[in-house]
């Protein structure tokens, strides 16, 4: 019997792969296995229960190339569900294989869930993590590497190395722990410490030799707090910014807010010896500081002396830098041809979307709110009530597209749009600390930001030439950011702050992007494989 029902399991797998081999037969497969389980990790000098993948902690690499077809087969082997998704990748037409629970159910224990993805027209830095359950405090985080195909143009010459630095702030506490205090109405307290590559202080090292340029790929991953990145007396030329080639302006250190992710190029050209590599938090008090190691293979002088200082809560330091970021106009992106002739700036909107955050007490209870809603998860995926039509799971339009300035409440929130709209979407941030918004399925243009209150006016200053393009956006406090976006991507899209207890606590919302096609140019079919939980259980994806 049970050689027989794994007969039928290879069976379904090798359908499965087979239907999409037929639709992407001229791009290449990469093949992953990754087992979730538990295991002690020690990041801050604490034993504490952590999520890893294949043992590691963090993740393994994902290593790709523009289209290429990612098939990554995850065994559930913890207690609870478990979900993963994909900071920065797209799925064109696919939002099927986004890894939130508005689209996808989360794979029971002792299950397993083959992803599909594929690395359509992209390329850049971006990360994977767990996105249910407060899970992304325990790890099974990961970095994504997308290269350009042979043959498209990067503008600069191939570094000696590539490094991917996973960076950001860290709690002792069990993760589950933390969320039993969100779930009894509290927020996160703050955190113990700061971690590169799930190493506290000079946990880490980075091997270079003297004389040749390397990569690093810094994001962002933690749970609150902006960070501050900065290599002791080395300078750092930014050359991509979430898919996006940027001018290459030259930095001494480099502000990395939640969800974000950045690449440098940096030249080993100073004495050999040993350098401190240095991340801090920023907007905090106090101020939380850690340090890896940028080793010369030629040195033998250890790192030593003070930690070189940065910037600590300076507001207007960050948003000039900010500003200062550009799109590369003339440098190809996935496509050879130049990034700069699409003309985002002079293609009319169509409307205005603005989204007010906020920090309201409902039921006595700490929730945080979009335009007055704080979101609450449905009993089913959004994207399969969806197809399957059932009805009572969600509501379209159930979150306003500007503040009402109401009493808030809780709603499982959708707004609806329509296929290739032209979007302005205004983020307007009256709180006290910094917002990190990140939008799935998408990539858009940070057009403008300043402090105050957004108004028709505002649009005066806004960069329509050269803008950078990038998933992640920050707000500063009591101010505004605004975006253009291009609704070329059909499906059901989450836009959340990557503020992780405020989004586990309600400040995010759906993006339905409809069509009534049913044309696969638009939108791929549900995945035969798709696991159906909540009141789509029971249900049949589609025949074999």
């Amino acid at each position: 019997m049970a050689m027989r029902k794994s007969r039928v399991l290879c069976f379904l797998i090798f359908m499965v792969l087979f239907a999409v081999i037929k639709v992407n037969a001229e791009n290449p497969y990469r093949f992953f296995t990754w087992k979730i389980t538990y295991g002690d990790i020690y990041p801050l000098g604490v034993k504490q229960q952590g999520i890893l993948i294949n043992g590691q902690f963090p993740g393994p690499q994902i290593d790709a190339v523009t289209n290429d077809n990612l098939i990554i087969n995850v065994y559930n082997y913890l207690k609870e569900p478990f979900l993963i998704s994909w900071n920065g990748l797209q799925q064109r037409r696919n939002s099927w294989q986004d890894g939130v629970y508005g689209t996808t159910c989360a794979i029971p224990p002792l299950r397993n869930f083959t992803y599909v993805l594929q690395a359509k027209d992209q390329i850049g830095s971006y990360f994977y993590f767990p996105s249910t359950a407060f899970h992304k405090a325990a790890g099974a985080f990961g970095g994504i590497r997308i290269w350009s195909r042979p043959g498209i143009p990067v503008p600069f010459a191939p570094p000696a190395g590539d490094f991917t630095v996973l960076a950001g702030d860290w709690f002792k506490t069990n993760h589950y722990i933390l969320r039993q205090g969100l779930e009894s109405g509290r927020n996160l307290p703050a955190p113990d410490g700061l971690l590169i590559n799930g190493r506290g202080w000079n946990g880490f090292t980075f091997n270079v030799d003297q004389g040749k340029t390397y990569r690093f790929r810094i994001s962002n991953v933690g749970l609150s707090a902006s960070i501050n990145f900065r290599i002791q007396g080395h300078l750092m030329k930014l050359v991509e910014v979430e898919g996006s080639h940027t001018l290459q302006n030259t930095y001494s250190s480099l502000d990395i807010h939640l969800g974000q992710s950045y690449s440098v190029l940096v030249t080993a050209d100073q004495p050999p010896k040993d350098y401190y590599v240095v991340v801090s938090s920023r907007f905090t008090s106090p101020i939380l500081t850690t340090t890896a190691v940028l080793h010369y293979s030629n040195s033998w002088e250890k790192v030593s002396g003070p930690v070189p200082g940065g910037p600590t809560t300076e507001i207007a330091w960050s948003l000039q830098q900010a500003r200062s970021i550009r799109w590369n106009l003339t440098a190809s992106g996935p496509r050879p041809n130049p990034q700069g002739s699409y003309h985002y700036g002079l293609i009319k909107t169509s409307r205005t979307i603005i989204l007010a955050n906020s920090a309201p007490v409902i039921n006595g209870k700490q929730r945080f709110a979009v335009n007055s809603v704080s979101f609450v998860q449905a009993d089913t995926p959004l994207k399969l009530a969806d197809f399957f039509k059932i009805p009572g799971v969600f509501n379209l339009n159930s979150i306003p597209t500007s503040p009402t300035w109401g009493n808030a409440y809780l709603q499982t929130s959708v707004m609806d749009s329509n296929f290739r709209e032209y979007i302005e979407i205004v983020f307007q941030n009256w709180e006290d600390t910094v917002q990190s918004w990140h939008i799935n399925g998408y990539s858009f243009f940070v057009v403008g930001m300043d402090g105050g209150q957004w108004t028709p006016a505002s649009r005066d200053r806004y960069n329509l030439r050269d803008t950078v393009a990038r998933c992640t956006t920050q707000v500063y406090p009591k101010s505004w950011t605004a975006i253009y976006m291009a609704l070329d991507n059909v499906g059901i899209w989450n836009v959340r702050s990557e503020s992780w207890a405020r989004q586990y606590l309600g400040q995010q919302f759906y993006l339905r992007v409809y069509t009534s096609s049913t044309s696969l140019r638009d939108e791929l079919p549900i995945p035969r494989n798709a696991l159906l939980c909540g009141r789509a259980s029971g249900r049949h994806t589609r025949p074999l």
